[in-house]
């Protein structure tokens, strides 16, 4: 299902519309036998909730953000879940709408006064962005941008396990982009600074927007280039080289870090035929 991004609202709320309304960080899912859905509009009626964001329309339904107080009686369908808990039990697209209303809700929860004058903000009319009716101090979204590189050492690929990381899986190295730091720069800074090792030909790979809370992940591939891995203790529980035949558990499909992984495995494969 295709969706289309928009800040501005239709004028009428059909009963099909979408909601993503959340608790803290949990989003509220109705149960539908052993499938989790998103509530319609229709299905709210007794909680009326107010509508934080129009996030722009999935397959041609509308789609809102909003919060739930925690006072709220909810149906015995009804259940609260993080977004994250939802990956494979929630339809991809519906994932992405929902990370973007948790990334928009986070945002609205922490700029309802202005940081330069301290008076209460506002919706901006014309674009999605807050502003401050005393001083003007605009305030959009926040983005963290940050790489994510698939680091390839003849035909092994330097995997991790993060102790943040909520399972077991090893994933490819990742880290936020620092001011005045090139993209290339953080890449060779954050395999340094983690593992120890060096880098050489980093390649762009593609993108992914990571709204927990409000990261950009930029993926590049890259060839090891020196050194032996020396695993920072505070960012790395455990690193090593694997092949395509032994890998460890990694992360779910619905994550670039993934697609760099698959990226490898083809890559071995193409190699082996060739």
């Amino acid at each position: 299902m295709s969706f289309t991004p928009s800040f501005a609202a239709p004028t009428e709320m059909p009963e099909n519309a979408l909601w993503f309304l959340f608790q803290g960080p949990e989003l509220l899912t109705k149960m539908d036998e052993d499938r989790y859905l998103i509530p319609k509009s229709r299905e709210l009626n007794a909680l009326d909730p107010e509508p934080l964001h129009y996030l722009g329309s999935l397959a041609g339904r509308p789609c809102y953000a909003g919060e739930i107080p925690s006072s709220a009686s909810l149906p015995a369908t009804f259940e609260f879940k993080t977004v994250r808990s939802l990956f494979g039990r929630l339809e991809e697209s519906l994932i992405g709408v929902a990370g973007l209303a948790n990334q928009l809700v986070l945002w609205d929860r922490n700029h309802r006064f202005c940081g330069k004058c301290g008076q209460p903000t506002r919706n901006k009319g014309d674009e999605r962005a807050k502003i401050c009716p005393g001083c003007g101090l605009v305030n959009y979204p926040r983005l963290s941008p940050a790489v994510i590189v698939a680091v390839v050492r003849d035909d092994r690929l330097l995997l991790a396990h993060s102790p943040r990381f909520p399972g077991k899986f090893y994933s490819v190295l990742a880290g936020f982009v620092e001011p005045g730091e090139t993209l290339e720069a953080c890449v060779q800074r954050e395999i340094q600074e983690e593992v120890g090792i060096e880098v050489k030909n980093i390649r762009y790979f593609g993108s992914q927007p990571w709204p927990f809370p409000d990261s950009l992940m930029i993926a590049f591939t890259a060839e090891y280039a020196g050194g032996e891995i020396t695993a920072d203790p505070s960012e790395i529980a455990d690193a090593g080289w694997f092949p395509a035949d032994d890998l460890p558990a990694v992360p779910p499909k619905i994550s670039i870090a993934r697609r760099l992984i698959d990226w490898f495995l083809e890559e071995r494969k193409i190699g082996r035929r060739s």
